[in-house]
């Protein structure tokens, strides 16, 4: 593991071609990270996790997914059920907050079942953006809810449903991507609120998350904060704003890096990744030239980020007893009452 670069990858299909095993056995990333174009059938899903961690020496290497629930889940049926939006947990939670807790909480638990079948043991969730009026929908009703106390609670509430089941959380988009009027995979949303604004809200369930260890950044740039750079390779907000103010002291990824909200190539973008003090690179398309310029910016992992790095081994597989079709029929029971 001492020798991995700070880089989480993607691949093009179902499964990896000579030229995609060949170069992760070379540039040895830290981890990885499915989509749905790389997903058919179980055997498949589960020869290609350990075909990945293959290529990395065999080593428990983190393998990511998005799985939300709503329009943002990689694993659909039968190779997953569908689940509800965040927004529908938080609706539960304006109703009645226990039972609003514990969906979000047996929802995350019930991915952790999902996925750790097949050997994914990272998940991107929770979402802890809170919209604002006339946001765009690119976070929408991925959000539970409008007001930062609900996002709070049933965001901790998910992460530990997650990590009850081995699977280990990733918040998300910090400093907060509640704001932004554009889509960051086409364009860079630029925020004017204040500082003080920021903090009474945006930033308020990052903060009660702090403790987590893994987030993801948010490719917006807050006018207030950093006017020139996007909070993804701005050193300021990094340092003072989500290590210092919000005090998260977790291993830190990119967003996306092929997303249309930086600016340069993609060697450009890693460069500035890296100084602006993320941890991890992620990229997530498989081109291969891309990835190609990704290793050559991404440092082997050393300091700081390596200790950050270690934390997250040491928690990963880590789970309860609970068994599956318990915590199923209990969810589904929630859920009826919607």
């Amino acid at each position: 593991m001492s020798d991995c670069k700070a880089m989480i990858l993607g691949l093009k299909g179902h499964a990896l071609n000579k030229e995609e095993a060949a170069f992760f056995r070379g540039e040895a990333p830290w981890g990885f990270i499915l989509f749905a174009r790389n997903l058919s059938e179980p055997a498949q899903i589960s020869d290609l996790v350990d075909s990945l961690r293959d290529t990395v020496g065999g080593r428990d290497a983190p393998v990511l997914i998005d799985q939300e629930g709503g329009r943002v889940q990689r694993l659909r049926p039968p190779l997953a059920p569908n689940y509800p939006a965040a927004a529908v947990l938080g609706a539960l939670y304006g109703a009645d907050k226990e039972i609003g807790k514990r969906a979000a909480w047996l929802m995350s638990r019930l991915h952790a079942f999902d996925l750790m079948r097949y050997g994914i043991n990272v998940d991107c969730l929770p979402v802890l953006d809170v919209p604002v009026a006339g946001s765009h929908n690119v976070i929408g009703d991925r959000a539970y809810g409008t007001e930062p106390e609900i996002v709070s609670v049933m965001g901790l509430e998910a992460a530990a449903g997650l990590k009850a089941g081995g699977v280990l959380p990733v918040i998300k988009h910090m400093p907060g991507h509640g704001r932004g009027m554009a889509d960051s995979h086409h364009d860079l949303p630029v925020v004017t609120a204040s500082r003080a604004e920021l903090e009474a809200h945006d930033f308020v369930p990052f903060q009660a998350a702090r403790h987590e260890l893994m987030a993801m950044s948010a490719h917006i740039v807050f006018t207030a904060l950093d006017a020139d750079n996007p909070a993804t390779t701005s050193r300021y907000v990094i340092e003072e704003i989500i290590r210092g103010h919000i005090g998260f002291d977790g291993l830190l990824m990119s967003d996306d890096i092929s997303m249309n909200a930086l600016k340069g190539t993609i060697a450009e973008r890693a460069h500035a990744i890296v100084a602006g003090g993320c941890d991890m690179v992620l990229h997530c398309h498989g081109h291969m030239d891309e990835m190609q310029a990704v290793a050559a910016a991404a440092p082997v992992l050393a300091g700081k980020s390596l200790e950050r790095v270690r934390a997250v081994e040491a928690a990963l597989g880590k789970r309860d007893g609970a068994e599956e079709a318990a915590i199923r029929a209990e969810f589904e029971a929630l859920i009826a009452t919607t």
